[in-house]
């Protein structure tokens, strides 16, 4: 296959890929984020403690992270079809990538949610704060550079499970590998179907590892 059959293969491909990955992202974020957060308002000390609750958040958190992802795919093929209509494209595979990224992204929250100097939110709480305050304005901005760390780890994780997606026509540079690389015997084309990945993955762990230094920066001065 020569330059000018596999470029715009190519292109395509990083498309559909920075796709899935970008929505799933949003997706892992907005459900993620307030399960972190409920994991340790809900944990033993926390201001909303149920003891019921948290550890039925964290069945559900561990479940999700404990399923191997291709098995995931698999299994979520007719949900994922009553959602979007389809279970092929980059579209059905944001589904099972935000399934999948949400728990994962959980942890990672409420890890960096812990790591917050336990007198700042004590002395929230004596100045009256409520319990979403001491959310807002301590530990959310407080663990912020954390959760970008926990967010680009999660990022990177998507790329590799996107790749996954692609082996049942998730779409993406996946599904490019596994036809023209796999199947195929195209080798330069696997080739360079990596190169692209992993220039993917430096750039946004560049990035994130960029956004960590910044927020710890105005953290410490601020």
């Amino acid at each position: 296959m020569t330059w000018s059959q596999m470029e715009p293969l190519l292109t395509q491909g990083t498309i559909d890929t920075l796709y899935m990955v970008g929505w799933a992202t949003f997706y892992s974020v907005l459900g993620g984020l307030p399960l972190g957060v409920l994991l340790v308002l809900t944990d033993k000390g926390g201001p909303l403690r149920n003891v019921v609750a948290n550890r039925a958040i964290g069945v559900v958190v561990n479940v999700g992270r404990s399923l191997p992802f291709i098995i995931l795919l698999v299994a979520l093929i007719p949900f994922t079809r009553f959602v979007v209509g389809t279970a092929i494209g980059p579209t059905a595979a944001v589904v099972p990538l935000a399934i999948a990224a949400i728990p994962f992204f959980a942890r990672l929250v409420e890890t960096a949610l812990r790591e917050v100097d336990h007198g700042l939110v004590e002395a929230a709480h004596a100045m009256g704060g409520g319990t979403w305050t001491v959310v807002g304005k301590v530990l959310l901005p407080q663990s912020l550079p954390s959760l970008v760390a926990g967010l680009t780890t999660t990022v990177i994780a998507l790329i590799g499970y996107s790749a996954m997606a692609g082996a049942v026509g998730g779409g993406g540079l996946g599904t490019l590998a596994y036809t023209y690389g796999y199947q195929r015997f195209e080798d330069e084309f696997m080739l360079l179907t990596v190169v692209v990945l992993l220039v993917i993955v430096t750039a946004v762990q560049l990035l994130g590892d960029g956004v960590v230094r910044l927020l710890a920066r105005r953290t410490r001065t601020g």
